[in-house]
């Protein structure tokens, strides 16, 4: 392959990004309809969702059934599952393609994933909403925000974080000329994605290929069809044969094989706490393997709480339960599944949050009046249900909505609510990505005391809501639980982090905290190398302070 050679040259400026507007799908709509009937036209065929290495459609392997959660018996697509040397030959397609794309200058790669922003927006925008409704099992507003807007707005902005990275150069004395050289990883990144964002999973792999590094991406099996999809989308963008490789399988096969690899620079990852764990383990056992230390990026969940001061407005602490609880099944990482709430706000809504939650449609997402899909596989309905047999075991839990599971056309977990006496039980600190609250319900003079429960009892830190109108109040929970939550967010639900306005990360137990969607998350996939250019060399070895002809003492 030709090395990359510059072919223009200028101070180049990406547009500013703006936030992809979402569609309303109002029933009736031209927008619901033409979702409708690409839904329709997915349905038809079973899909082939092949391995692409190095522009290659390959299907090699034992194959999978890809279903919808909501109706089981429906397949949507056959899915290989990629053995060691398929694994090796994207890892070989990766670092064939490093050397050519590592040259290509930022702006010609920043302009592949602006078109890629606009071709989701637009030309792919129903197939993307389309397919994240019928394999991840999204309602259509859950779909558009995720699969159409976020994918745009992450190739946008990221984008425009790249140009702010590679402008950021030093200053020079008079007679230097210092420069900053931004250069990806040496070796081939890893991305592992998971199934409850299409734009986690368009995110995770070409933010590092956008500065400059070739990727081995492993999508999960559970939201392959609109991984396709965006497979698609990329290549059509421009994007190079090689650069970013897609393999499907096991997740533990494939990483085990690329950690292995000498030329392992880094992994890109969002998952459980105890897979994230277990690679960086593995990680650690190759490290004397490697050419450089591997960088290591992950988001791994949380144990997202809802807390509220006696001057909270009761009404937007229940819209927050709502819809931050239920609303995705509960399977989005920054989901709240715990709350903190006064007696006196307790008692204002109790009624309203628990008849409301009874009313919501659990069912096909594709019917205007569901709120609630099902949950991904029957592996996770049986988690729920096992987290909630023991809850109602519990004398401590009062169950007071939900509690069933409905396995027979769909993997459906009605939307459950307990209310406990015990604010450390398993309830409040495991993590279930599921649709299951627990509330403890506090004395109103208790606030202060409450706030070290908070902190305490789970090992996340994600995504933290506070509700008051008292500014004190306020102030004093935010300087208790400032390590509490990466994103803590005032009078408003721990859900929907919006790009360009909060960046996406925690710490503890919930990840690296490198804030998805931001600059300091691009910064870690580049490595600096400061240029220093003499442009008045020195000819003579002395300094002044040698210089003793002239000294009389």
């Amino acid at each position: 392959m030709p090395v990359q050679t510059v072919s223009v040259a200028g101070n180049f400026r990406v547009p500013v990004p703006a936030n992809e507007p979402s569609r309303d799908f109002a029933p009736g709509s031209q927008e619901a309809q033409d979702v409708l009937k690409k839904i329709s036209e997915v349905k038809s065929a079973v899909r082939d969702l092949p391995h692409v290495i190095n522009g290659e459609r390959i299907f090699t392997g034992e194959t999978s059934d890809v279903v919808a959660p909501h109706e089981h018996s429906l397949v949507l697509g056959k899915l290989p599952s990629a053995d060691a040397a398929t694994t090796q030959s994207a890892i070989e397609a990766s670092l064939k393609a490093q050397e050519n794309w590592a040259l290509t200058p930022w702006w010609e790669r920043a302009a592949i994933f602006l078109r890629a922003g606009n071709l989701a927006a637009g030309k792919y925008r129903d197939e993307l909403v389309a397919t994240t409704m019928l394999g991840q099992s999204k309602t259509f507003h859950q779909a558009e925000i995720d699969a159409a807007s976020e994918v745009a707005d992450f190739f946008r902005y990221n984008a425009h974080l790249a140009q702010q990275i590679y402008a950021d150069q030093p200053a020079s004395l008079q007679g230097d000329f210092n420069s900053l050289d931004q250069r990806p990883l040496e070796g081939f990144v890893l991305a592992i994605t998971p199934f409850n964002f299409t734009a986690i999973a368009a995110n995770l792999p070409s933010t590092p290929a956008l500065m400059g590094n070739t990727v081995v991406w492993k999508p999960s099996a559970s939201s392959a069809l609109s991984s396709d999809v965006i497979m698609r989308l990329l290549e059509e963008a421009g994007l190079p044969a090689g650069v970013i490789n897609m393999v499907h399988g096991s997740g533990k096969d494939i990483s085990e094989i690329a950690i292995k690899h000498k030329d392992f620079a880094g992994l890109n990852f969002t998952g459980s706490t105890d897979v994230f764990r277990s690679l960086w383990k593995s990680v650690g056992e190759n490290i004397d393997n490697y050419r450089s230390f591997p960088r290591l990026v992950g988001e791994t969940g949380g144990k997202n709480a809802v807390l509220a001061h006696p001057s909270a407005d009761a009404d937007a602490v229940r819209t927050a339960l709502v819809r931050s609880s239920f609303e995705y099944q509960g399977q989005k990482c920054s989901a709240s599944s715990r709350a903190y709430l006064p007696r006196s706000v307790w008692n204002k809504i109790k009624d309203d949050v628990v008849d409301t939650v009874r009313s919501f449609k659990v069912g096909d997402v594709a019917k205007h009046e569901t709120f609630v899909g099902a949950v991904i596989n029957e592996a996770a309905l049986r988690r729920m249900e096992g987290a909630i047999s023991r809850a109602k075991a519990l004398e401590s839990h009062t169950l007071l909505v939900g509690g069933t599971v409905r396995p027979e056309e769909g993997w459906f977990v009605d939307p459950t609510i307990f209310v406990t006496t015990d604010p450390t039980a398993f309830t409040m600190s495991e993590e279930f990505f599921g649709p299951l609250l627990t509330v403890f319900v506090y004395e109103d003079s208790e606030f202060e005391a409450i706030l070290p429960l908070v902190d305490q009892a789970s090992p996340y830190a994600l995504t933290l809501s506070i509700f008051a109108s008292d500014r004190s109040a306020i102030s004093t929970a935010l300087t208790a639980l400032r390590n509490t939550a990466g994103m803590t967010y005032v009078n408003d639900k721990p859900t929907g982090a919006l790009m360009g306005q909060v960046s996406f990360g925690g710490g503890r137990a919930s990840g690296t905290n490198d804030k998805t969607g931001s600059r300091l998350s691009l910064q870690r996939w580049v490595s600096g190398r400061f240029i220093k250019e003499n442009l008045s060399p020195a000819t003579g070895w002395t300094y002044p302070y040698l210089d003793l002809s002239s000294y009389a003492p």
